[in-house]
């Protein structure tokens, strides 16, 4: 079968079909980087990872493109706060954003362009556009795009003009034609410091959020590439903008052939957002529960379908990529292999991915290898490990997880060091006493295993 997606834009499963066969052109918008990541953030982050490991796992060369947003006003007023340049605070969440995500264990886009190392190719786009009257200058400064003279607005959204209010990134202005046109490119305000404007045929200022994406894609992809993801929340009015500024640019020729958008991350039922302070970043949660197993809670459920974010579905996340690493280390040493795609269980694998990204169906394979690994047979976990390194996990030693993949509870020096207490507590014959520390680790999550060669430990 081959690989169905969902596409935004047409609002139904299709067969993908790349411009270029055997490559694809993936660009996904990523984060505006003015504070720390938060799970709504690795939400997004993991979906389209996700989405980049079953293309390259499926045979594609994949150009992958997830752009950092280094310039808007959220930027601008956090380093006045903080008193530091606009570079110094982005360089630093950059950084911890590379910390969060490492530990995820995303994979690095083929490329992570900054929007303010194309602040040229920005003001190309709002040449051309306002060459063909796309775009006007505003009294005020403000390069403004006129939405009305753009036949097809609001064809991904589903929603005619007459439907639609101005949702800008960035403050309305009051200068507009009609309420529903965006800012392409904001004139400078007198209060605002130098490191955020730059010189143009408008006057010194900076770009509007939306045509950032239209010029860094374009830069690195062409102008017109296969697929563009981003959250569902993206889909107006960011991504309704990006595409009528980059066809309107270019004489109304496709922009993007499939649009993919992620499901919401939920508080109590709510999106989990900054804005309405909801939200845990991802260094807090790392403090309390490893990176793969919060890799592994997302991947249970479907990218399109939005869950709810609990300490509780967590841990059971963690408790159930547990038995799976249980399960390898019952095996013994597992040999490296590639997939056999022939093989049914990969089939079966293969033909969940293909359907939309269904990794709770791929997951279910997973489940299904361990089941046979517990009930003898072993020759099954290098199929286990083959297929969970497809989805991003399953990859560290099965033992040093199952010491490690739980932060709660005694630390190793800890437990080694009950460990030779109990075997001099033998050594004296006193089993009472060894008892006892075996029992006292069992209560704090710790599991003690003795065999000829002496005593291991995995965490329960």
């Amino acid at each position: 079968m081959p690989l169905r997606l969902h596409n935004t834009l047409t609002r139904q499963l299709e067969e993908f079909r790349p411009i270029v066969p055997g490559k694809v052109g993936l660009y996904v918008c990523g984060i505006t980087v003015y504070d720390l990541c938060h799970l709504g953030h690795a939400r997004m982050c993991l979906a389209f990872d996700t989405v980049y490991r079953w293309l390259v796992a499926s045979g594609y060369q994949v150009t992958y493109v997830r752009n950092i947003t280094d310039i808007e006003d959220k930027i601008i007023r956090r380093a006045v706060e903080r008193g530091m340049s606009i570079r110094a605070l982005t360089d630093e969440m950059i950084a911890a954003m590379h910390r969060d995500f490492a530990a995820l264990g995303l994979a690095l886009p083929t490329h992570e362009p900054r929007a303010t190392d194309h602040v040229p190719g920005m003001i190309a786009i709002c040449e051309r556009l306002r060459e063909r009257g796309l775009a006007y200058q505003a009294a005020g400064g403000d390069l403004n795009f006129a939405v009305r003279k753009f036949p097809g607005y609001g064809k991904l959204s589903g929603k005619s003009p007459d439907d639609l209010r101005a949702g800008e990134r960035v403050a309305t202005g009051h200068d507009k034609q009609d309420p529903l046109d965006f800012v392409l490119w904001k004139s400078a305000k007198p209060d605002e410091p130098a490191d955020a404007q730059w010189p143009s045929p408008y006057g010194m200022g900076r770009p509007g959020w939306h045509i950032e994406c239209s010029a860094m894609s374009a830069a690195i992809l062409g102008e017109h590439f296969d697929i563009h993801g981003g959250g569902q929340d993206l889909t107006f009015p960011h991504h309704e903008n990006e595409i009528a500024q980059s066809e309107g640019a270019n004489d109304g020729r496709p922009f993007v052939n499939a649009w993919v958008h992620n499901g919401f991350l939920n508080v109590d039922n709510e999106k989990m957002s900054k804005s309405l302070g909801n939200f845990f970043t991802i260094a807090d949660v790392l403090k309390h529960f490893d990176g793969e197993s919060i890799r592994f809670f997302m991947l249970r459920t479907h990218y399109r379908s939005p869950f709810n974010f609990s300490d509780a579905v967590l841990d059971e996340a963690r408790t159930a990529l547990r038995r799976l690493y249980t399960a390898l280390h019952a095996a013994g040493p597992v040999a490296a292999i590639d997939v056999d795609w022939s093989d049914p269980r990969a089939a079966t694998f293969r033909a969940a991915m293909d359907d939309d990204f269904n990794t709770p169906g791929a997951l279910a394979v997973l489940f299904d290898l361990a089941g046979s690994i517990n009930r003898g047979q072993p020759g099954d976990a290098p199929m286990l490990k083959a297929l969970g390194a497809v989805l991003g996990i399953l990859q560290q030693p099965p033992q040093a997880y199952l010491q490690g993949g739980a932060t709660d509870g005694p630390d190793e020096a800890e437990i080694q060091r009950r460990i030779e207490e109990r075997a001099e507590a033998k050594r004296g014959r006193d089993f009472t006493r060894a008892d006892r520390i075996r029992d006292e680790l069992l209560a704090q999550g710790v599991v003690l295993k003795d065999s000829l060669q002496g005593t291991s430990w995995v965490r329960a």
